[in-house]
């Protein structure tokens, strides 16, 4: 079997369903999407982060208001680079920074006044949207009846967002929750608000809505630039970059096209259920990947093959001699990857572009099919060896960076720090270094920032003085 039971995993030997070497003759979906194992130091986040920060976050024209002690509101600002055009967005800490006693006798009073104030202040919000946390949860105070207060004060859309961080395993319950709850509160509010909705007289044959892209570095205005070349229409994403206004349009669109597959193809099921508006899967990274979907909008709206062709030719023309100069330099490497959901096997293509070996996949709140997906695309490659693991601990990473020896690693916000102490470069795919990363020239910047990370010469004067203490240490 290909389960393997790291050395550091003897303590808690469950964790071996939750880690397997790739094999194409025998292929497994290991143990995912379940509680954390007692004594695992687990580096998954919770529900309450996967709903403010991930899906509800990148909303930019509103109030985001944590109802809750301050701690939590830390996720508001800058630790995502889902960036916008609105100077409302991300610059502001909106809580009600709850007290023992508001614990002790309840909230709502003090939510209500934390509401009506920002309103106050911020005339130009154009929405809120009122999250819960764990104690305010616990307490049960009503998020929904306070939101109806304010919504009537503010005569503006407020969205109570009941998911405090226990609500699951991982912050994935936390997407699955928002995408849930914004889907019912959207069926209402669109009969309450029809003026937000897209007008008939203005819709068109080729009108979509980007599902699960949350704008890291500007990836939608490059996504957006793609699709007007080939003639389609992105009337909304879903969120990154949105206004709370374009979200009513969610529904009005011929087609909805998912990036981000685990955060937000939740609402694109409840769309084509509720709605009878159809959605495709796609990736927007690596030069395969976007041409793919280039010609799966294109098919499915009716466009011509022969646009897409024309615009793929005018699009790779310009860089191919930079990124020709990138693989010559980064062919052969060896890469760890630890990002989440999709973007773990997203990948997966684009270091093959490079040359790049794939040896490590890790992610926190992957499901069944996002490894079914790993598994697909890690034969398609034609990998084999491939280390992977499912929620990793420190520990974990730790040796199976000792065995793999990558020459650099795919990380997130907080792993780099740890890596790079051990003189392993690292480039954030997750939030990114200079994005965007999506789409043809964001590929190249994407194979920039690895070679500007692996060929730094400073780990070459790292390795130097390592060699050098271990000489030092046997004499």
């Amino acid at each position: 079997m290909p389960y393997v039971l790291l050395d550091c995993d003897n303590p808690i030997p469950e964790r071996m369903k939750h880690t397997y070497v790739f094999d194409p003759e025998e292929k497994i979906i290991p143990a995912s999407n379940i509680n954390t194992v007692p004594g695992d130091m687990t580096e998954r986040g919770c529900a309450f982060a996967g709903a403010r920060g991930v899906v509800g976050g990148p909303v930019k024209d509103i109030i985001h208001m944590v109802h809750g002690p301050v701690g939590c509101a830390f996720y508001t600002w800058g630790s995502r680079r889902a960036l916008s055009d609105n100077e409302l967005h991300r610059r502001y800490c909106w809580t009600t920074d709850l007290q023992e006693s508001d614990i002790v006798y309840g909230g709502e009073k003090t939510l209500e006044k934390a509401c009506m104030e920002a309103i106050d202040e911020f005339p130009e919000a154009n929405g809120m949207m009122i999250y819960t946390n764990c104690p305010t949860a616990l307490i049960g105070d009503n998020i929904d009846a306070v939101g109806n207060k304010v919504e009537e004060y503010m005569k503006k859309p407020v969205f109570p967002v009941n998911c405090p961080g226990f609500a699951g395993v991982s912050q994935s319950k936390g997407h699955h929750v928002f995408n849930t709850m914004f889907y019912r509160w959207l069926k209402k509010k669109k009969e309450q608000y029809p003026e937000k909705c897209l007008k008939e007289e203005n819709k068109t044959p080729y009108d979509i809505a980007l599902i699960g892209d949350y704008n890291m570095d500007w990836d939608v205005a490059v996504i957006n630039d793609l699709f007007e070349k080939i003639g389609v229409r992105n009337v909304v994403t879903f969120t990154g970059n949105a206004a709370m206004d374009d979200l009513f349009k969610l529904t009005d669109v011929k087609l909805n096209v998912v990036h981000c597959q685990r955060s937000a193809e939740y609402i694109a099921h409840m769309v084509q259920d509720g709605f009878n508006v159809p959605f495709t899967r796609v990736s927007f990274f690596g030069i395969t990947k976007t041409s793919e979907a280039l010609y799966d909008v294109a098919e499915r709206l009716n466009i011509p093959k022969e646009t897409v062709d024309e615009v793929i030719e005018k699009e790779l023309k310009p860089i191919n001699e930079e990124l020709e100069f990138y693989k010559s330099k980064l062919n052969g490497k060896k890469c760890m990857v630890y990002v989440g959901g999709p973007r773990t096997w997203h990948w997966i293509m684009a270091m093959k572009e490079l040359g790049i070996d794939y040896v490590v996949a890790c992610c926190t709140f992957s499901h069944e099919d996002d490894y079914e997906k790993m598994n697909i695309n890690l034969e398609k490659a034609g990998l084999t060896n491939v280390l992977v693991m499912d929620s990793p601990n420190e520990p974990e990473l730790e040796e199976a960076a000792e065995i793999y020896k990558p020459d650099f690693m795919l990380v997130g916000l907080k792993e780099r720090y740890l890596f790079r102490k051990f003189g392993i470069p690292t480039v954030n795919s997750h939030s990114y270094e200079e994005g965007p990363y999506a789409g043809y020239r964001g590929f190249v910047n994407f194979a920039r920032d690895i070679y500007k990370a692996v060929c730094h010469p400073i780990w070459n004067t790292i390795h130097e003085k390592e060699d050098k203490f271990e000489e030092y240490k046997v004499k």
